[in-house]
């Protein structure tokens, strides 16, 4: 088969194609996982050096510099000398691994510090630590509610949250991004039953932020909890990095505030923040939490110094935002569509063509671009799409050779 006829397919195609055994991958899958090889080989590539602006990944058995465009170190504290030697030092003080459950023996002085840390830093009653960004939100809505509760999401929440609904046995009801009378309609809908609304900060695959002003006054008018993901938020927006709930000025009817480290922190997991008695409860009954290891002391370490490095030096966060703003700029002025975003998330709208996306993401390799392809179902068929995060660490160089690249292989192409 051609790459032409394997990018016919996509990963939805084979969801439900199931085999006789269920420790065995269909037929079907296999062949065409095997005839679309070329595409999938732009996926799991090897970083040969660490996330930083310029770096190198593995390709054909070599290591191949790039700039690169795709990891979430926003803030360039994944290599700071100070959340390297916090990592270092907590590795002397504390080991290798927690080797335990917060529950049992997981817990150290350390985590108790950036739980603190945290907690102060938002000024919220108690934060509770998840060592998997995924697993802390899955455990926070299994956790939550039951059978006939309802969980209404912005149509383009992060999958994580519908599935922690779906294991909780609850409903899930979606309304239109960032749409006030959607919300209303969906809330009014399910009247009388246990609901919470949750919306992202910034979204991770748009790169626009939650209508905060708009949505909170309804979540208000019905008496429902808001649950906001700042994943991509923290430490990135807003005066001193608080999120999108610093950037509009609310916090009233923001419940529960959700992170995760592995974007601006550089590290790895989550936190929640948010009342000291809903955080007692998770503790218990996020299963997600209380039977899996807690963090490792290492990166514990760092991402306090993290946290402190990013409000010692906000001149981070302004260059950030500096570049994001350039960038995208000169790519909405070269013609591509970058859909809403207003962030350091920057999508790059294909359009419906797989195959061309997956050609395109071969040459922008080839020329010395690290750009992953996002495909159907992860965003919608005909606007399939490249994901470029800027951060701090790119200069004005390296923003210009990757537009020149862009422009060269993608708006000369068409």
């Amino acid at each position: 088969m051609t790459l032409s006829a394997a990018t016919k397919y996509s990963l939805a195609d084979f969801l439900y194609l199931e085999s006789e055994d269920p420790l065995a991958p269909s037929e079907e899958f296999l062949k065409w996982c095997a005839d679309g090889e070329r595409a999938m080989s732009l996926y799991e590539q090897s970083l040969a050096q660490g996330p930083v602006a310029r770096t190198s990944i593995m390709v054909d058995g070599r290591a191949q510099p790039v700039i690169n465009l795709t990891s979430y170190n926003y803030l360039g504290l994944g290599t700071h000398p100070k959340t390297v030697q916090a990592a270092k030092d907590a590795l002397d003080a504390f080991g290798t691994g927690s080797c335990g459950s917060p529950i049992l023996s997981g817990m150290t002085t350390a985590h108790r510090d950036l739980e603190a840390a945290v907690s102060a830093f938002l000024g919220r009653e108690q934060t509770m630590l998840f060592n998997s960004g995924f697993g802390g939100a899955f455990g926070i809505m299994a956790g939550l509610l039951r059978r006939g509760d309802v969980a209404v999401l912005d149509e383009r929440c992060h999958i994580c949250w519908l599935e922690g609904a779906k294991a909780a046995g609850a409903r899930p009801e979606f309304f239109a991004h960032n749409d006030a009378d959607a919300l209303d309609a969906a809330l009014r809908k399910h009247e009388g039953k246990r609901r919470v609304i949750v919306v992202e900060g910034i979204y991770s695959m748009d790169g626009d932020l939650a209508d905060l002003p708009a949505l909170v006054p309804v979540a208000q008018r019905h008496g429902v909890g808001v649950v906001i993901d700042e994943a991509h938020s923290i430490l990135t927006t807003g005066e001193t990095g608080k999120g999108a709930t610093e950037h509009f000025g609310i916090e009233d009817g923001i419940v529960l505030k959700y992170g995760t480290f592995s974007k601006a922190f550089a590290g790895v997991g989550g936190f929640v923040s948010g009342p000291a008695a809903t955080l007692r409860y998770l503790r218990f009954y996020a299963n997600s939490y209380s039977f899996s290891c807690s963090l490792p002391p290492a990166t514990v370490g760092a991402l306090i110094a993290a946290l402190a490095v990013s409000l010692d030096e906000p001149e981070r966060r302004r260059t950030l935002q500096a570049n994001a703003d350039y960038f995208r700029g000169q790519l909405d002025g070269l013609g591509f569509d970058t859909g809403t975003s207003a962030s350091q998330v920057v999508p790059i709208i294909i359009g419906s063509d797989r195959q061309e996306l997956y050609e395109l993401g071969h040459t922008l390799r080839d020329r010395g671009l690290f750009l992953a392809p996002v495909d159907y179902p992860s965003v919608k068929e005909d606007e399939l799409r490249f994901r470029a995060s800027i951060t701090s660490e790119h200069d004005r160089a390296a923003l210009d050779e990757a537009l020149n690249i862009l422009n060269d292989t993608i708006r000369h192409r068409r």
